[in-house]
């Protein structure tokens, strides 16, 4: 069985809430990515932040991102897979909540990877990753 471990992009890094916005779009630059989970005091994940949330929620609302947290910006109840997790499992936690990246913790709760549409499209069958492109950006 392929787990999310086995597809996942290692190396993570989490943001802590309390970061302002820039510095989050500083630190996608440094690790080439288009977003970050985001922790908690305890270092537990709070949410995520994506380029397109700093762009959309931030910047073009008149907002200065020097003075906006990344805490600010997440909502909702946060999403993970463990790395034991199937692929299926995987896909449905991703599905079922239309998001297109997924943190990844270990049996510890740390941090250890993420999986996006790009690990996907590496490690899944044609069939299946149109499935989930369908599922993903149909609307509802």
């Amino acid at each position: 069985m392929t787990t999310a471990g086995d597809i996942m992009s290692p190396g993570a890094q989490w943001i802590p809430a309390t970061e302002t916005l820039d510095r989050a779009a500083q630190l996608m630059r440094e690790l080439d990515v288009g977003a970050l989970p985001v922790s908690d005091v305890n270092e537990r994940m709070c949410g995520i932040v994506t380029d397109r949330d700093i762009v959309v929620e931030c910047v073009a609302a008149g907002h200065d991102p020097s003075r906006v947290t990344a805490g600010d910006l997440c909502e909702g109840t946060p999403r993970w897979a463990r790395t034991s997790d199937s692929v299926e499992d995987v896909l449905h936690e991703m599905e079922g909540h239309r998001i297109r990246r997924l943190p990844v913790i270990d049996e510890n709760k740390q941090l250890v990877g993420m999986i996006s549409e790009a690990d996907l499209a590496r490690h899944l069958p044609e069939h299946q990753l149109a499935e989930f492109v369908e599922r993903v950006y149909s609307t509802p």
